[in-house]
């Protein structure tokens, strides 16, 4: 079993780490930093509770870390954890820049640790039924696919890191490190890109809208969005192809789901409410169209655990690569 420490026990901890950890036959949950409020081993019994990061990180018993502290921090805590001969699974965004992720990158092999990077979003069961309409190559050659996540949040929040001028802070930080990683898992680095930026809240000190339109060589035009202003709903994927259009509402109730205290292996987690079900609209050879409801499979993101587990336990290729989160990092801070 994989030894493993929360470096925080907020929403982070006890919504997207702590349930699959302590669920996962493969890890054991050892220790959680707490530096106020002590609720873990209320939730845990047996959980050491750590006063800071920096008490857990002295544990010697324990082998991986999840850096899953305000965004900031990121860096600091990933070169202290492979300095104390951790492996470490980071929260998005990695860092705040590339060159900060590089030298993470090199410190890791001279360590011979592992640095491992929780993108659960591939794992919403949105994102898998996008992944099989595209399997079934039912769209024909693709021409143009557009993805966005959006809400309305016009106050601004209480989340200092995410909120005011700090290093890997705004929408962009936010939100883009999760679709750019969903179009890069699928489609692979673009040839070039163009990104926009804006404030539209009141008082707001940091970009709460963002759009990036990526190309590719084989002219497929990629547009990745988020709004903070956004009223009401609309599709999350909406994607065109030569013979037909899919067209998906961001609906994973994952998050919801846990939050309400549901777990995963209950029958029900993961499960989309039918209603929201994606629209497949299909030219026949005739010019008629057929369209048809696409039911997605449950979303499970403790099956990213699985493959944290098999990394580092089978030497398992991990899903979401260095160069992956390069790209990612490079369109997300380049001009």
């Amino acid at each position: 079993m994989i030894n493993t420490g929360l470096l925080a026990y907020g929403m982070s901890g006890k919504v997207f780490h702590a349930p699959f950890v302590s669920a996962h036959q493969g890890f054991n949950l050892v220790a959680v930093a707490e530096r106020h409020t002590k609720q873990a081993s209320t939730d845990y019994p047996g959980v050491i509770s750590y006063d800071s990061p920096e008490a857990l990180l002295d544990d010697e018993n324990i082998s991986l870390v999840v850096i899953n502290t305000p965004n900031y921090t990121h860096y600091d805590y990933a070169k202290k954890a492979l300095l104390k001969g951790k492996d470490i699974l980071v929260e998005k965004p990695f860092t705040a820049t590339v060159e900060e992720a590089e030298e993470l990158f090199a410190l890791a092999e001279k360590q011979n640790k592992t640095i491992l990077f929780y993108q659960n979003r591939r794992w919403d069961s949105d994102f898998i039924s996008v992944k099989e309409v595209l399997a079934s190559n039912k769209l024909g050659k693709l021409n143009e696919v557009t993805i966005r996540y959006d809400r309305y949040r016009a106050v601004i929040g209480p989340k200092s890191f995410k909120e005011e001028p700090v290093p890997a802070s705004g929408l962009l930080f936010d939100l883009a490190p999760h679709l750019l990683d969903q179009v890069i898992s699928v489609f692979g680095e673009p040839s070039s890109y163009t990104k926009v930026l804006a404030k539209n809240r009141k008082k707001t000190q940091v970009d709460d809208y963002f759009q990036i339109h990526l190309q590719y060589e084989n002219g497929l035009q990629i547009y990745v969005i988020s709004n903070m202003l956004v009223a009401g709903t609309q599709p999350a994927f909406v994607i065109h192809g030569e013979t037909g259009t899919f067209s998906k509402a961001r609906a994973d109730v994952q998050e919801e789901q846990l939050l309400k205290g549901i777990r995963p292996g209950m029958d029900s987690y993961g499960v989309e409410a039918p209603e929201n079900a994606g629209l497949l609209t299909v030219v026949q050879e005739d010019g008629t169209m057929k369209s048809e409801k696409i039911i997605a499979n449950p979303g499970n993101y403790l099956q990213l655990f699985d493959a944290v587990y098999n990394t580092l336990i089978h030497n398992a290729e991990y899903p979401v690569s260095t160069d992956q989160v390069l790209t990612q990092l490079r369109i997300i801070t380049g001009l």
